[in-house]
């Protein structure tokens, strides 16, 4: 991990460690070249596997999405398999253990109670003589939610990417996760009925995301895609946009942590931590005005990684993407921190409220030292859906507004549109548009 200090190397130095590169800049790993060299017979780039699958799916249907699943997940489905069957929904009750769906209804329970508070009225007000203004806010037809299933399984994604939709009226959830030996993680079944999945199909990778957004003879086609997945799943959801919305281009998990000479060591390392063990790319940052400090999180960094299970996976994100900035003062680090504009922020300093108006760029805040970012992942209940890679500068976190669209409304009085006539028809011959100018120059009163 590296530790360093803004009086050694400056403050453009430091900028240029904390910025990101984009999602699709990120290199493939060599074991997964030679996985895809095996599997497409050439040494393709992400991007290129990306298009090929999306373009098979949108050609041929079921047929592409089964030979993909076969080659890339080695399951062999037909068409009438995809979908969890309600046999396979009861053998996912039997097998979890009571008290872990216990927590995972309370953390659906909280999850919805949070978004309810969300969601947007429509309304209509009355203006001049009888003129009519609105907003119609209306819940999209179909969406469909992505959850991962590759080195570990996610049934807070299920609840994060479900319950928003089913709390904005969303009329059919599907749920699309690859399979792990051709079966799905019982407790993400589990999840699935609790958040209000309408159907689940056991299909991953960039082929699931493909068959959402065009279709198939099999699957229907969805308004909006959201969720979390790897680098092909990421470029797939950008390859679709546009046939289909979709919720944000994420990319590895980040989290960057504010602390003072006041914050736990203990504490600041093992969260550091929380975010490394997601995966090998994933961003793991301090910035402190405590030399002392970060040379004790360091350490106790080093100590917590050797008691890991995912320790292989943490200390490649540590060692490539750990970084300890020793700013001059408390105010520079939160602006640091605004520069990375990182996916979760950790303010861990005696008065962590007094620091949050400096706060402007981050998906999510979590304040004080009993505010650990696991906290939001899984049960507190505002979404865990955040912008990565420096996008909280302009995106949001997933809430219940993502599933809904709007629609203006607009009713005029013949006297009401005569009073304004001259100012609409001046505005459309400057633009040269006298058809519209006329639309509204027939209607004014003799």
């Amino acid at each position: 991990m590296q530790i360093v200090n803004v009086k050694d190397i400056g403050i453009l130095a430091v900028e240029k460690l904390l910025k990101k590169p984009s999602f699709d800049q990120v290199e493939l790993n060599p074991r997964i070249r030679e996985a895809n060299r095996k599997l497409f017979g050439a040494d393709l780039s992400a991007a290129e596997i990306v298009d090929r699958i999306v373009n098979d799916v949108r050609a041929e249907g079921d047929a592409a999405v089964i030979r993909y699943t076969k080659l890339i997940d080695r399951t062999e489905f037909k068409p009438d398999e995809f979908m969890v069957t309600e046999a396979e929904y009861e053998a996912a009750e039997k097998e979890a253990d009571p008290e872990v769906v216990e927590s995972l209804r309370r953390a659906a329970d909280n999850v919805r109670t949070y978004h309810q508070e969300q969601k947007p009225n429509s309304w209509m007000t009355y203006r001049g003589q009888g003129s009519i203004l609105g907003q119609s806010v209306i819940p999209l037809d179909r969406v469909g939610i992505y959850v991962p299933g590759g080195t570990a399984a996610y049934p807070s994604s299920v609840i994060m990417n479900a319950v928003p939709a089913s709390v904005a009226g969303v009329k059919e959830i599907i749920m699309m996760v690859p399979p792990k030996n051709g079966k799905i993680n019982p407790y993400v079944l589990i999840a699935a009925k609790l958040a209000g999945v309408s159907r689940i199909f056991k299909i991953g990778g960039a082929q699931a995301i493909a068959a959402m957004a065009f279709g198939t003879e099999t699957i229907p086609r969805v308004d909006k895609i959201t969720g979390p997945g790897n680098i092909f799943v990421t470029l797939a959801k950008k390859a679709v946009y546009g046939h289909c919305d979709i919720d944000m281009l994420a990319g590895p998990s980040e989290i960057l942590i504010v602390a003072d000479k006041t914050a736990d060591p203990v504490y600041t390392a093992a969260d550091m931590l929380s975010q490394a063990e997601h995966d090998m790319l994933a961003s793991s940052i301090v910035i402190t005005d405590s030399a002392e400090l970060a040379e004790k999180v360091a350490i106790e960094a080093e100590k917590q990684l050797s008691e890991l299970p995912r320790q292989e996976i943490a200390r490649a994100s540590i060692e490539k993407n750990g970084l300890i900035v020793i700013a001059e003062d408390i105010l520079q680090a939160v602006e640091l921190a605004n520069v990375s504009a990182p996916e979760h922020m950790e303010i861990l300093t005696e008065q962590p409220f007094q620091l949050l108006p400096y706060v402007r760029h981050a998906g999510a805040v979590f304040l004080g030292a009993y505010s650990p970012e696991p906290l939001g992942d899984y049960f507190a209940g505002p979404n865990h859906v955040l912008p990565t890679g420096g996008t909280a500068r302009y995106y949001s976190v997933l809430n219940v507004e993502t599933f809904m669209k709007r629609t203006s409304i607009i009713s005029y009085t013949q006297p009401e549109l005569d009073r304004v006539s001259d100012d609409v028809i001046r505005l459309a011959e400057a633009e040269g548009l006298e058809a519209h100018a006329n639309a509204i120059r027939l209607r004014k009163l003799k």
